[in-house]
């Protein structure tokens, strides 16, 4: 019999009750009991789900309240001194301090550092270890979790983040070499291991997702002595889980640690089955992610199938199927979303589908009828698909097929358009402004809610939103900001919102994903040829013009974030998706400039994650990434100011990249950092305009003037005060209004005193 088995699962509900019961416990309207209960509840919730489904053995210890390296951090003990107090006094408290940062009765922490997970739209924390770092085995959540659903009657593996991969996704505040630390590590390993074993663990899957990336030398013989050292002492059976990408030439390394079993992805690699089949041996489990945990679309069975047979054809019952990664990054359910169309609908496979999938591969390698039945009507269902008028339109392909050279370069080089730009803004130096969007508050998201069911009319919408937008403008001429944004309030989600309004997209009503923390999305699915019918932000940026005198500046999202914050189609190359989208905004660019805006944002803060995992593919990428920017940004006079924004990214590998967008300004996440990552561009002598964030919208926490102005006096430091903007870190949706009118009124006291200090050094 096959087995199918699963990686992992979302956390946060169908509707989203995990983050509704965290927000809660935040505000302190619900206790930490109520919160673990709702937790407890998901746990066996969804563990009952995946076995209903058809997974035979079901992940453990993949819950997390926030972000799973985080979990593994504090497993460990790696907390940075400046939280241990407040964690040894709450660990519930102490746990969200290392997250979100905290600033009350006194105590005043920054959150971890957070970036994103390889590839992905999730954010994870970032350790904070240093060269002697201790560690020991810090509660019993692992073990806790498993005996939870053992009680459940159900078969479970515990799952773990890998002690090679947590130390490479660290980060040593002094310098020091991350995997030095492995000897102190392992131990508590070793510690957890064996209590694993001790309450009944068959087997641990132990993820080690840096085994996908570029590896040397050392990585390698790090994974060496952790593997042999973990395969010596009293332990369960190991599964080393890999996704993302192929094992390559980490394949041998692999073949040779004494583990159990293995994982790959052979939906983002397929063409590595033969190689890994052959390295196997002939006593190690394979598992096969042979469904993709990274989308939603259903999968080619027949495709699959094969794949299946030709596994099980060499090593029989030591194969194990399973989705290509966890499922954490795709939506529980799609059998509640009964408003999309019937065609679109059967086109779709969220975690719930995915196992039902798996359960139908095992059926059919076994060769049961009702299988094939099943596979008849897929079969029908691709075939419609590839055929369908709703996804292919000709006069996208004869549109894009027109696109020449001359129209991804602005008219002037950046100088010739800076000297524009100025005469036309007259902006002091250390022009202020903020990334975009204003507090999406309760009486907002409740406006459009009832707008939506048809509770509140289209011209008492139009009223709120228009009273709500002067608010937002006359606040920031009240304190000072020098480009004003219109705050946003007509939409919902920064992808979700153009989405709508573009030919080719669909949405759903309860497609959550989790972004990080309580924060999730509900990503747009792009099924078919992208085009744009109409404007899609002049109306309220015109509107908000007309407010000041100030610059106002146009918010679009960007080509490569919008493919990247969906679910894209799987038919045709991604480039390809990313060029129709930048030609629709590129209409969009060119309506804003006509209608009199003359700053122009494309916010692209997803550039960095597109990159591919391995050095060899960057280039391909990053060519067609560029390529869609400037199609976009390219079409406006000299005098138009196209900003971008990037947040989370590490620059180093791709500032030649940010350079050739030949963005007027850009605007960067670095408070968390503490200026670290203006390090890429002050190497490259990067030549256009920066905006350092010196606020984390990310924290509730609101900094002070010192603060502030210590982050400005390190950027001016090393670039020129002409090329500074001064920002938050990101957009301020999440955050309350009197954070914002804190912080937004301290940056601005900021930036004036930095120009009084600049003007009394001249």
């Amino acid at each position: 019999m096959t087995t199918v088995t699963n990686l992992g699962f979302p956390r946060i509900g169908p509707r989203r009750e995990l983050k509704h019961a965290l927000e809660s416990y935040w505000r302190g309207e619900s206790s930490a009991e109520q919160l673990q209960q709702t937790a407890r509840s998901l746990r066996q919730r969804h563990w009952k789900l995946q076995r209903d489904a058809g997974a035979d053995v079901v992940p453990s210890n993949d819950f997390s309240y926030y972000d799973q390296v985080l979990d593994t951090a504090v497993l460990v003990d790696a907390i940075p001194e400046r939280y241990r107090a407040l964690y040894d006094a709450n660990p519930l408290d102490g746990y969200f301090a290392l997250a979100r940062g905290v600033q009350r009765d006194g105590i005043d922490l920054h959150a971890l550092e957070m970036t994103k997970w390889f590839d992905t739209n999730y954010h994870y924390l970032v350790p904070e270890l240093h060269a002697d770092q201790p560690f020991r085995l810090r509660g019993d959540k692992p073990v806790a979790e498993y005996l939870e659903a053992r009680e459940q009657g159900l078969q479970a593996r515990p799952v773990l983040l890998g002690p090679v991969s947590f130390l490479l996704l660290s980060k040593t505040v002094d310098g020091s070499d991350r995997l030095a630390l492995l000897d102190r590590l392992l131990p508590v390993y070793a510690e957890l291991l064996a209590k694993l074993k001790q309450a009944g663990a068959e087997w641990v899957q132990i993820d080690e997702p840096c085994l996908v990336l570029d590896q040397d030398g050392d990585d390698h013989a790090a994974y060496r002595k952790a593997y042999t050292t973990l395969a010596a002492g009293e332990r369960p059976k190991l599964l080393l889980a890999t996704y993302f990408g192929a094992l390559g030439d980490n394949l041998a390394l692999v073949a040779s640690l004494p583990v159990d079993g293995l994982h790959v992805d052979l939906v983002r690699a397929p063409g590595q089955l033969d190689a890994v089949l052959d390295a196997l041996g002939e006593s190690k489990l394979l598992s096969v992610g042979v469904v993709d945990g990274r989308n939603v679309w259903r999968t080619d069975l027949d495709q699959a199938l094969k794949l299946v047979r030709r596994a099980h054809e060499r090593i029989g019952k030591r194969l194990l199927l399973a989705p290509s990664c966890s499922l954490l990054h795709v939506p529980v359910d799609a059998s509640v979303e009964t408003a999309l169309p019937a065609e679109l609908h059967a086109w779709l496979a969220f975690a719930r589908q995915k196992l039902e999938e798996l359960r139908l591969l095992a059926d059919a390698a076994k060769g049961l009828v009702h299988a094939y039945d099943a596979l008849d009507a897929a079969r029908a269902t691709f075939d419609t698909r590839r055929h369908s008028a709703q996804v292919h339109r000709p006069a996208v392909a004869t549109r894009l097929a027109s696109v020449d050279a001359r129209a991804l370069s602005r008219q002037s080089a950046y100088p010739q358009r800076r000297t524009a730009q100025q005469r036309r803004l007259g902006l002091p130096l250390l022009p202020t402004t903020t990334i975009g969007s204003f507090p999406q508050t309760h009486e907002v998201r409740e406006a459009r809610a009832r707008f939506k069911s048809g509770k509140l009319s289209e011209a008492d919408y139009d009223a709120f939103l228009a009273a709500e937008t002067e608010r937002c403008v006359r606040f920031q001429e009240d304190i000072g900001i020098d480009v004003l944004v219109h705050g946003e309030f007509e939409r919902n989600d920064m992808v979700e919102y153009f989405g709508e309004q573009l030919d080719g997209f669909a949405f759903t009503k309860l497609g959550w994903v989790q972004s990080y923390g309580s924060r999730c999305v509900k990503p747009p699915i792009i099924f078919g040829d992208v085009q744009r019918p109409a404007p899609m932000t002049v109306r309220w940026s015109r509107y908000a013009q007309s407010l000041t005198d100030r610059p106002m500046k146009g918010m679009l999202t960007g080509p490569v974030t919008v493919l990247q914050w969906s679910f894209v189609r799987d038919d045709q190359p991604r480039s390809v998706t990313c060029r129709q989208i930048a030609l629709a905004l590129r209409d969009e660019v060119q309506d804003l400039e006509a209608a009199g805006i003359g700053v122009i944002q494309i916010d692209e803060p997803a550039l960095r994650e597109g990159l591919p995992l391995r050095r060899s593919d960057w280039a391909e990428y990053l060519d067609w990434a560029v390529e869609s920017f400037r199609l976009a940004a390219s079409g406006v006079a000299d005098q138009t100011q196209i900003h971008t924004h990037m947040c989370y990214s590490e620059f180093n590998d791709i500032i030649e990249a940010v350079a050739a967008m030949d963005a007027d300004v850009i605007s960067i996440e670095t408070s968390r950092s503490r200026m670290e990552l203006l390090d890429a561009f002050v190497r490259f002598h990067y030549p256009n305009e920066i905006g350092p964030g010196v606020y984390d919208i990310h924290s509730p926490r609101v900094p002070e003037l010192g603060e502030m102005a210590e982050l400005l006096e390190k950027a001016a430091r090393v670039l020129k005060p002409e090329q500074l903007w001064v920002n938050p870190d990101c957009g301020l949706k999440t955050r309350g209004w009197a954070e914002v009118r804190a912080a937004l009124t301290t940056m601005v006291e900021a930036a004036q005193r930095m120009r009084e200090s600049l003007a009394v050094e001249a």
